[in-house]
């Protein structure tokens, strides 16, 4: 981590950050877990009880919510937003604004060198197959198989590789 940068990044203590990662400016991580020699870009916020993997690469202005684990040497494009409630609400039926305890996170599994392009959208409770493509600005409604290329909305496996 490079400790010219550390004025302009928001990382908890209870982050828990591997060998020769490199944190860019103006990022957020809380409770996160940042495996060994990977790249996390500007304007990337990784929240509590997320995992990264070794050697990844999560590019600018990506947005990993609490539940997402991606393996290692996954490569996450510009603009990524992974989402972990199906049906999320700001208030309860009472009109009382919703806390952690109001919704279950959903998990989503993100396998081993998978590349996923900028403006993607990944929904929650999925799981993108080993080395699969997803491409840029698709949105991910349901797993993606082992080495496959999906795109569009809703993405679609267009063939594998």
């Amino acid at each position: 981590m490079n400790d010219a940068n550390t004025n302009f990044q928001s990382i908890a203590p209870d982050v828990k950050i591997g060998k020769d990662v490199k944190i860019f400016k103006f990022v957020n991580l809380y409770g996160c877990t940042i495996d060994d020699g990977s790249k996390i870009g500007s304007f990337v916020e990784i929240q509590k009880n997320a995992k990264i993997g070794k050697n990844c690469k999560i590019s600018s202005h990506t947005f990993i919510c609490e539940g997402v684990e991606i393996e290692d040497s996954v490569f996450v494009g510009h603009g990524v937003m992974f989402i972990n409630d199906l049906y999320p609400r700001a208030t309860n039926e009472d009109g009382s604004m919703q806390t952690d305890t109001d919704w279950q996170v959903v998990k989503t599994t993100i396998k081993e060198g998978v590349s996923i392009g900028s403006g993607a959208t990944i929904l929650g409770g999925i799981t993108i197959g080993k080395k699969a493509i997803v491409g840029a600005g698709a949105v991910v409604t349901k797993d993606v198989p082992e080495g496959a290329i999906v795109v569009g909305n809703p993405a679609k496996v267009i063939r594998n590789i």
